[in-house]
């Protein structure tokens, strides 16, 4: 009955409010830096380095070779 008690104890004193706040803003934020970093830094970084498209290039860590990165992870391969 003691882990019940100091259970009780741990939520009433708001640390568990407080926990899922954070969750929340932290899943909010990383949707802003993820829309930041694909929609404005890489385009212009990308036309400065004559076009390049980051969203094609990938590094396969397994042996073999695949034309795309979609075909690369239909076959399991680590990327």
């Amino acid at each position: 009955m003691a882990i019940i008690k100091e259970f009780k104890e741990f939520i009433s004193r708001g640390s568990v409010i407080d926990l899922a706040i954070g969750i929340i803003i932290g899943a909010a934020f990383t949707s802003v830096v993820t829309s930041l970093v694909n929609d404005i830094i890489m385009p212009p970084i990308g036309l400065a380095l004559a076009g390049i498209d980051f969203s094609n290039l990938f590094v396969t860590m397994s042996e073999g070779t695949y034309a795309s990165l979609e075909d690369a992870q239909k076959a399991g391969a680590a990327t």
